[in-house]
């Protein structure tokens, strides 16, 4: 499908090039340029309205196979944006809290028992010396 649109799209882009070159500019009158009166080549209602009706069919045409293509060419959506996007949430929603249940106040007669204390290292005694206590330095 899309390779006969397209075949029909290049034929009428090449035709409507071609009806444009035609069309004469103001004043010039393609009779004229035969050496014969004007207006008579195409009929008595002369050149401009005949080329001007094909342009409007072919430019109509080729309107018509531009948007088939473009169509035709458009990757196809699985999902709507407005699928997978969340609901908005109101403010009252963000001000409730998260949980359904209510906090339980800590009472406190319920404490756990104490933890022990962390010991701190003691020193090591000193050595006895011989011969009993030791005299103060002083004397």
């Amino acid at each position: 499908m899309v390779v006969i649109i397209s075949i029909i799209h290049v034929l009428v882009c090449v035709a409507i090039i071609l009806i444009i070159l035609l069309q004469s500019g103001k004043g010039a009158d393609l009779g004229a340029a035969f050496g014969g009166s004007s207006q008579t080549i195409f009929g008595s209602g002369g050149a401009a309205t005949f080329l001007s009706k094909m342009t409007t069919i072919v430019a109509v045409v080729f309107m018509l196979t531009s948007l088939g293509l473009a169509l035709m060419s458009a990757p196809k959506a699985e999902k709507s944006i407005m699928q997978t996007t969340p609901p908005p949430v109101s403010q009252e929603e963000q001000a409730a809290p998260q949980s359904e249940q209510p906090v339980q106040p800590i009472n406190p007669e319920d404490k756990a028992a104490p933890q022990p204390e962390p010991t701190q290292a003691q020193p090591a005694p000193a050595p006895e010396s011989q011969g009993g206590t030791s005299a103060p330095a002083g004397q």
